[in-house]
């Protein structure tokens, strides 16, 4: 038995900063000190503070270093592990009182969030089963096998109203339940991470910080629909979350939880990785699939739908990571208690990137119906130096720029539909007063226009051009006359777009154009004029 565990962040953020070597360090002053029969280094997935790390958290005291560096160590192991005595100028702390010490849990940061798909992240070792397994792991999956029919899994999850978290929200059970109805003797399912909204990694920590959630939710929903084959669909630009996922599923199968006869059942189940190229549209579900089957990503039109269509011609069923990585949860804890986390018509939490202008960047998952301001002010710490919070951008690319005025607003997908943004995979942008909200608009535009695929002409030409007119604006040279093609321009393009892309590109320039229409007001070469002209008209 270990007299105390030595837990070192080891997601992409914390690795990019150094943590693999303050990991060596741990080990090699541990060695020196003649402890390593006692202590026991982890390395875990992300914390989700990022904004701190690298993050080393000492149990069973629960004690948390911040920025912590390789000449820092040997002074944790003497001071710390070997006399029993935290290095206070070391220890994380929310104020600039040194004396303000509280363990990690206990912060502002994490008191108002709810971890159900990032239960296990910062909590195990992604790199080894076993830890998985002890935390409950492949339970829910055996549960599924040995007590409950297919019917009786889909049924479960639409009681608990888990809607997919890739963006639309579409009801998870409703779209397992259309796959396990398609009559074909082969089916797949598939795990879409191609995350590429600017800003987001929630897809990445959670691959990176607990793999075998995802496997075991894939293996659960493949059991419910009858599917053989499943495929994970990750960017190139993640090589750390992909070593990772490659050693799950070799462990998984070695143990007999995926491949053939799982758990002693006559239940067979592959999992493949497919690592995409990084464009953006491919994580749209019909271009997805074509890259999988190795032809250039792009969209098509539905009907048919992947549920009747899909990977070569038969039925799939396509969920993201996050949606996946709560079905372990709900199968194994029952449909009741996630249905009673939320609001009436979004149930359960969501996980979030919180990224920008904030002190507190991180990864956070908290409670459906939760407002914007207790997320950014509350959990996010506010703007650095207490400047003021402008604006907040929901969604990525597709979503819309909120104002602060709005802060109240429930974080729901009906609500922020209402105010013209969208709940997205997770990406939250905070921006401060210094933020050019028009500057803003033409970014995220700029960004469809080198992702769309041209298939098709809304999008291919219509974006371009809205980023024309926005060009001009900020140029000083645009007139009332551009705002106005801008608004029906946008309107056009989210109309006849062919995928969600095109469809969900102008948020971001009509979401400003509502709500910070002074700004574009500000930069037009003729207001003075055309103020002349409607006093006169009158």
């Amino acid at each position: 038995m270990f007299r105390s565990h030595v837990m070192i962040c080891g997601g992409t953020g914390c690795v990019s900063t150094g943590s693999d070597k303050i990991a060596d360090a741990f080990r090699e002053s541990i060695d020196l000190q003649g402890l390593t029969e006692e202590i026991n280094i982890v390395r875990t997935g992300c914390f989700g503070l990022c904004s701190v790390g690298p993050i080393v958290i000492i149990y069973p005291e629960g004690s948390c270093y911040s920025h912590v560096q390789v000449e820092d160590v040997a002074e944790i192991v003497e001071e710390h592990l070997l006399k029993g005595r935290p290095v206070a100028r070391l220890l994380f702390h929310e104020t600039v009182d040194i004396e303000d010490i509280v363990r990690l849990e206990d912060t502002n940061f994490y008191k108002k969030q709810l971890r159900v798909a990032l239960r296990n992240c910062g909590r195990i070792d992604p790199e080894k089963i076993e830890e998985y397994i002890a935390a409950e792991g492949y339970l829910a999956l055996y549960k599924s096998l040995h007590e409950m029919k297919p019917v009786d899994v889909i049924d479960t999850l639409t009681k608990s109203g888990l809607k997919g978290r890739g963006g639309a929200g579409f009801p998870t059970g409703l779209k397992w339940s259309l796959v396990a109805k398609a009559n074909s003797d082969k089916k797949y399912v598939v795990c879409n991470a191609d995350e590429g909204d600017p800003g987001a990694f929630m897809d990445r920590s959670i691959l990176e910080s607990d793999p075998h959630r995802i496997l075991e939710g894939m293996a659960i929903a493949a059991y419910a629909v009858g599917a053989q084959q499943g495929f994970i669909y990750v960017r190139g630009e993640y090589p750390l979350a992909i070593s990772r996922l490659t050693n799950a599923i070799k462990q998984s199968k070695k143990l007999g939880l995926t491949g053939t006869q799982i758990f002693e059942s006559s239940f067979d189940f592959r999992i493949d990785i497919r690592i995409g190229a990084g464009a953006f549209v491919c994580g749209e579900e019909t271009a997805l699939m074509a890259s999988v089957e190795g032809r250039r990503g792009s969209p098509r039109t539905r009907p048919p739908f992947p549920a009747e269509s899909g990977l070569w011609g038969y039925p799939t069923l396509i969920n993201n990571v996050e949606t996946f990585s709560n079905i372990a949860s709900i199968i194994r804890s029952g449909a009741d208690k996630f249905s009673k986390i939320g609001t009436e018509k979004s149930k359960g939490t969501k996980v979030f990137a919180h990224a920008g202008n904030i002190v507190n960047t991180g990864l956070i998952e908290v409670p459906m119906g939760i407002s914007i301001g207790e997320i950014i002010n509350d959990i996010g710490g506010g703007v650095p130096g207490g400047g003021k919070v402008k604006a907040v951008q929901t969604g990525g690319p597709s979503g819309g720029c909120i104002p602060a005025a709005l802060f109240d607003t429930k974080v729901d997908y009906e609500s922020l539909m209402q105010i013209g943004s969208i709940m997205g995979s997770g990406g939250m942008i905070v921006m401060d007063e210094t933020a050019n909200m028009v500057k803003i608009a033409r970014f995220f535009m700029e960004f469809c226009v080198d992702e769309s695929c041209g298939k098709c002409v809304p999008c291919r030409a219509g974006t371009k051009q809205v980023s024309k007119i926005l060009d001009k604006i900020l140029d000083g040279k645009g007139t009332q006359e551009d705002i106005k093609n801008l608004e029906e321009l946008c309107k056009v393009i989210k109309e006849s777009s062919l995928c969600g892309l095109g469809q969900s590109a102008p948020n971001p320039v009509l979401s400003t154009i509502r709500y910070f229409n002074d700004e574009y007001q500000s930069l037009l070469k003729d207001k003075k004029s055309e103020t002349k002209k409607e006093t006169k008209s009158k």
